[in-house]
């Protein structure tokens, strides 16, 4: 389930690409199956000895190109390993909700994006979270969990207010905000209440089948109640340059 339209951001052989909280992986994932050279960068070990698991076993099942690289980095996403301008994409896709220093992290985010590049930035959006919130102390009082809920104007001035250039902005996974509800209502760990195993089924026959009905449904409700806010940005080419 990928948040971040690929297509937009023109990922394919030979871009650069980091994916900057990367937690279990899924954008890493379609990154390199597109022939990317991708970084996968968490602060969890955990998730990224998965993730590295992952990328053999796509590069040994021939989903990955021969030509693509993979690799996965452990580290703060306040003070990012890399070099300025070191990437051609950067991904950060549903991260700054949990860092209390945003500031910092949208500042190094754009430090490791080349001059013409791409960044591509998620969070919860307000509505859907504010929601959450307000059912569920337990959805966001924990440590790591949630800080801040962004409105999506307010977020894209945080970035533009450091030069990048916005270019667009969409909504995704509205159908995921109302388990998320129901998860908030009965208890975010009660997996096992009915209505939660009810709509999870759906979610992952949705997932699986992609049924044109619920794509239909999907597409409509997203301006309305979709559970992430995805904006894009781009690096002017020369420094200084006007937004």
């Amino acid at each position: 389930m990928l948040t971040v339209d690929f297509d937009r951001l023109e990922i394919g052989p030979g871009v650069r690409v980091i994916d900057v909280g990367c937690g279990q992986g899924r954008h890493s994932f379609e990154a390199y199956r597109r022939g990317a050279d991708i970084v996968a960068f968490d602060r969890s070990s955990d998730d990224l000895a998965d993730v590295k698991v992952m990328f053999g076993a796509l590069a040994e099942a021939g989903e990955a190109p021969d030509y693509a690289t993979a690799e996965t980095v452990q580290g703060d996403a306040l003070a990012l390993p890399f070099e300025d301008g070191e990437f051609d994409v950067v991904i950060a896709s549903e991260i700054l909700e949990h860092i209390p220093s945003d500031d910092r992290a949208i500042a190094e985010l754009i430090r490791i994006l080349r001059p013409g590049g791409a960044l591509a930035v998620t969070v919860p959006r307000w509505l859907p979270e504010r929601i959450c919130w307000l059912l569920s102390d337990e959805y966001h009082a924990n440590e790591g969990g949630h800080v801040r809920i962004y409105r999506a104007d307010e977020l894209r001035r945080k970035i533009t207010a450091r030069g990048m250039r916005f270019r667009h902005g969409t909504h995704a996974h509205a159908l995921h905000s109302p388990f998320w509800w129901l998860k908030c209502a009965v208890g975010v760990d009660n997996s096992d209440a009915l209505p939660v195993r009810l709509y999870h089924r759906m979610l992952v026959w949705d997932m699986m089948e992609r049924p044109l009905a619920t794509r239909l449904a999907e597409t409509a409700l997203d301006p309305v109640i979709g559970k992430s806010v995805a904006l894009y940005f781009t690096k002017p080419a020369v420094s200084g340059a006007g937004r």
